[in-house]
């Protein structure tokens, strides 16, 4: 897979701006920083050598900065690729922006040989950092299969790991530490290690860039990992790491009725609430470990 790095894949995630600060009955200006969000379009070239068509596939409000991990895992996480090999180029391409600082287009080439499915384009022509499920045309779309089988064992977290992963998301997170308006996916190993870590405006653009991030770097399936989130936990957060092959599901916040029937369905622990020491556990009780039973999740496995 060839990438085409003619603008930093690692943009700066901020902008500067003056407010007026308001305390009690006094106002004074002073500067102040948000986190960015612009237009992503994603382009799609594919077809045999002599007869390539060009798609735009997706409109998504991101902050800026891996772009490319963001095309490639948004991809893999709608099913429209298998594997990285799949990609023959990322290329930004349209005009730049900014002074020349970045450009709002990507275009991802497949190879000759890879077949695309058409129908499954058109619906998810338009992708909103709010909310991913708004482009899909129904529930039925959204239960894309992952080809990584839930293997009912590992991996074993120990509580006690879990309750100290909310500060060392809080403690990666620099451009929230700056502007408190982003979400952050964060994976983390056995041993409570932050392996890799995502922010953005969007919740599922801040998944998607961490899964192609591992995808480029053959680190899919993600088994032996705890996925983190900053937020809730949906149920296209459940689908999309569904697909990476993430067996334990953990979010700050609570998880949907919908998120919870997913994860039951495909064997996914789901975590939520994971703050303040405390955590629910709504699927999946066995890969969590307590102290006094720490090797009984494995001996029933």
């Amino acid at each position: 897979m060839r990438v085409n790095e003619t603008f930093s894949s690692q943009q700066k995630g901020v902008a500067s701006t003056i407010i007026q600060r308001v305390e009690a009955e006094r106002s004074h200006a002073q500067s102040d920083v948000l986190a960015v969000e612009e237009p992503l379009e994603i382009r799609l070239g594919f077809g045999p050598v002599h007869q390539r068509t060009t798609k735009s596939i997706s409109i998504t409000m991101r902050t800026p900065g891996h772009d490319f991990d963001l095309a490639a895992g948004f991809l893999f996480t709608e099913g429209m690729i298998r594997e990285a090999s799949d990609i023959e180029e990322i290329a930004f391409c349209g005009p730049a922006v900014k002074s020349g600082e970045a450009t709002n287009v990507v275009r991802v080439e497949l190879k000759p040989s890879v077949e695309v499915d058409l129908a499954r384009l058109e619906r998810h022509f338009y992708t909103s950092s709010s909310c991913g499920v708004c482009g899909k045309s129904s529930i039925e779309a959204l239960r894309i299969q992952s080809r990584f089988t839930d293997s009912g064992s590992g991996p074993y977290f120990q509580a006690s790991v879990i309750h100290r992963l909310p500060d060392r998301l809080r403690e990666a997170q620099g451009i929230f530490d700056s502007t408190g308006g982003l979400h952050a996916s964060a994976l983390f190993s056995t041993e409570g290690k932050l392996e890799i870590i995502r922010e953005d405006v969007g919740r599922h653009n801040a998944l998607d860039k961490l899964i192609g991030h591992a995808l480029v770097k053959a680190q899919v399936p993600l088994r032996e990992q705890l996925l983190m989130v900053s937020g809730r936990a949906s149920f296209e957060l459940i689908q999309k790491a569904s697909m990476a092959g993430i067996s334990i599901f953990a979010a700050v916040g609570a998880p949907s009725s919908l998120a919870l029937e997913l994860a039951q369905d495909v064997g996914m622990t789901l975590l939520g609430f994971v703050r303040n020491q405390r955590f629910n556990i709504y699927h999946g009780e066995s890969r969590i470990l307590f102290a006094g039973n720490l090797s009984a999740g494995k001996a029933n496995a």
